[in-house]
């Protein structure tokens, strides 16, 4: 059974979609509002802007990739056209690994599907720390409703695959809270291979509803095209500055496209969007642009298990546990949630950090393996500030992150939960990954060789899928770039509607929290430009 394409209709009905790449001289449009990035805020805000009657632009620098080119299901393929710098982003320093999307969907086209509302805890901590208001539990609560509707999420409904069997075996086991996770999915097929591009459109990204919903209205979809700044007089922003890139993706082919707008959103997520603004050398005054980004340090446990897990088919997450989230509070020790990786194949050879025949040993296994990884809720105590945006010579984005004594701890006591959930659901053998760790027999062996792990980069595998903050909201302009609905402290007809202006990470998989909150203030910005 195939899946028509939504998009070979569409645009034959009369879609408005330009393919940068194809452009043999300059583009100049113009609209009310021109959005730069298409995935979980632009996407959003795209559809309700458009809904509103206003003309939106949205630009977009991956190129459009559809559910026909999904269909191979092949992790090359997906890696090389789907994810920022050929899912080889990473810290400046190269430590810590970065997976973000890359496409018309951004990273709501490739992600797992995971969709949790923004704990209370974290929205309080926000309006009590950090000046925001307008944000609380009550006042979230009809838009993450209104989002959950809109993108079928919902528990998933089939028991867990064997990856996820295992941390919901030993947290019962152990007595630990445990629970279902909520998927953006409508359909599904349940193949496993949400990473790499839905094939049968059942995974609800901004790729197959908010956009297809906004250029059904009139919007312009823009891809292949890199917004190099924004023009503006320190007030206001007059013009947005793009250039083509060529059938590659990358290459700029000396085409320049212009946008003139009535208000521009930046959207393009918490790297690029402070990148953006700060190639834009936009208004600073109180130095807070690119700081404050936070990734949710993640570290991973491996275990070797007695049935066969296949962590490569089924739901990629459909179990998490809060028990360590919230234990010494907000502000105590680091908290952390838990949760499984899909194992495909390309991916789990660099997980395993091994080589030669420690790694072909480690494949030969990877039917009965089970991974587990840890989410480290940085941000919210004044020894985890997150780390910084900064441009490079060329203006490209390079983000600086580094690891501390409040990070590490979280990242040791975090081994030790895996490693004990792990033997406590039937392990034979667990390890953690780092470079130093063997494969530990027994919960009794692994609780003293983790101990003794020396913690540091590049011998402990670190990576992050989730990235937040760079352009902190605020209501007082000292600590944050943007206001709590968005609008730049600045620049008065510029907006950011993305997870950039979380003022910390959240403690969960961010994509509802950006979907509802790019929402609750996309409608407060349409009705005030409808005015």
């Amino acid at each position: 059974m195939t899946v028509p394409d939504l998009y070979s209709a569409g645009i034959a009905s009369g879609w408005n979609v330009v393919d940068a790449a194809t452009l043999a001289a300059p583009l100049a449009l113009d609209a009310d509002v021109a959005i730069v990035g298409s995935g979980a805020g632009g996407g959003v805000a795209a559809e309700i802007l458009s809904e509103a009657g206003l003309r939106v632009v949205l630009l977009e620098e991956g190129a459009l990739r559809t559910s026909d080119s999904f269909r191979d299901m092949d992790e090359g393929r997906a890696y090389r056209e789907l994810y920022q710098e050929g899912a080889a982003r990473a810290t400046a320093d190269g430590a810590i690994a970065i997976l973000q999307g890359r496409a018309v969907g951004g990273s709501t086209t490739v992600n797992w599907s995971s969709s949790f509302r923004t704990p209370p805890q974290t929205l309080a901590h926000w309006a009590a720390h950090h000046a925001v208001s307008g944000h609380a539990a009550a006042d979230m609560a009809p838009w993450f409703a209104r989002m959950e509707a809109r993108l079928s999420v919902a528990p998933w409904g089939m028991a867990p695959n064997g990856n996820n069997g295992v941390l919901k075996r030993g947290c019962d086991k152990l007595g630990w809270e445990s629970h279902v996770i909520p998927r953006n999915v409508k359909g599904c097929w349940n193949s496993g291979y949400c990473g790499l591009g839905c094939p049968v459109n059942a995974k609800q990204s901004m790729l197959v509803s908010t956009i297809p919903a906004a250029l059904a209205r009139g919007a312009t979809l823009v891809h292949r095209v890199r917004v190099r700044a924004f023009a503006h007089d320190g007030k206001t922003v007059g013009a947005l500055a793009g250039e083509a890139l060529g059938a590659d993706g990358r290459t700029p082919t000396g085409v320049a496209v212009t946008v003139r707008a009535r208000h521009y959103v930046a959207a393009g997520g918490a790297i690029n969007t402070p990148a953006l603004l700060l190639r834009s050398r936009a208004p600073d005054p109180h130095q807070r642009l690119g700081l404050r980004t936070f990734i949710h340090p993640v570290n991973l446990s491996i275990a070797v298990m007695p049935e066969q897990v296949d962590p490569y088919y089924g739901a990629p997450q459909s179990v998490a546990s809060d028990h360590f989230q919230w234990k010494d509070g907000a502000t105590g020790a680091i908290g952390y949630k838990l949760e499984v990786p899909p194992l495909l194949p390309g991916i789990s050879a660099g997980v395993f950090g091994s080589v030669g025949e420690a790694l072909r040993a480690d494949m030969a296994a990877l039917p009965r393996t089970n991974a587990m990884l840890a989410l480290l809720r940085d941000g919210f105590v004044p020894h985890s500030e997150g780390g910084r945006v900064r441009i490079a010579g060329d203006g490209s984005p390079v983000l600086d992150y580094d690891m501390n004594d409040y990070l590490w701890d979280g990242v040791r006591r975090a081994w030790l939960s895996m490693a004990e959930a792990q033997f406590a659901a039937g392990a034979l053998r667990v390890r953690p990954a780092h470079l130093d760790a063997p494969y530990y027999a027994d919960w009794a062996s692994a609780r003293a060789g983790i101990a003794a792990l020396p913690l540091a980069k590049f011998r402990a595998a670190l990576f992050s899928a989730h990235l937040m903050g760079g352009c902190g909201m605020s209501d007082e302009p000292r600590l944050g770039v943007v206001d709590s609905g968005g609008r730049h402290h600045q620049l008065n007809n510029l907006s950011v509607l993305d997870g950039s202006v979380f003022p910390t990470s959240i403690g969960a998989n961010p994509q509802l929290s950006v979907f509802a909150l790019s929402a609750q203030n996309a409608h407060g910005l349409a009705a005030r430009l409808v005015r």
